[in-house]
């Protein structure tokens, strides 16, 4: 389940409880038990603090929102100083390709929050992409912008 990711490494805490490991959630400030696509998120959340400057406060993990009457949640959601949201990210295990039915998965994520950025990822490969309303597409980027960008939008 461990394995290494094509993000910089995290500084976990992990402990285990029998053949069970967990991590502690600085986000959600708890333990979970560590399954492969909570590996990647809990590498996704200290990305973001860490290496593009997102304040742990405007960090929500496991977010929930109501789409079609049904509750779901976001892997994690970055807020902007004013409180909005700026960028959903979808995990996913590093055996689940990123494709056509995790980016509708977003896309439905987004038509409620209506954010300017997107990323995908399974830990291995990384699919980010700017939100253009003007022309109702989606712009593919290199990676993610930093907070002072995503914050100005």
């Amino acid at each position: 389940m461990i394995q290494p990711l094509a993000l910089p490494k995290a500084n976990l805490r992990l402990s285990k409880k029998g053949d069970a490991l967990f991590v502690w959630c600085i986000a959600r400030k708890k333990t979970l038990l560590l399954t492969p696509e909570e590996w990647v998120r809990q590498h996704v959340i200290h990305y973001l603090i860490h290496e593009k400057n997102v304040p742990l406060g405007l960090i929500s993990s496991e977010h929930s929102i109501k789409v079609n009457q049904l509750v779901r949640r976001c892997d994690i959601v970055v807020f902007g100083t004013d409180q909005q949201p700026k960028l959903i990210v979808e995990c996913k295990s590093t055996d689940v390709e990123i494709n056509q039915k995790v980016l509708l998965q977003i896309a439905q994520y987004n038509s409620k929050l209506n954010v300017s950025y997107l990323l995908l990822t399974n830990g291995l490969r990384h699919v980010a992409c700017g939100v253009n309303r003007g022309e109702n597409t989606l712009d593919f980027m290199n990676e993610i912008p930093d907070f002072l960008i995503l914050n100005t939008i």
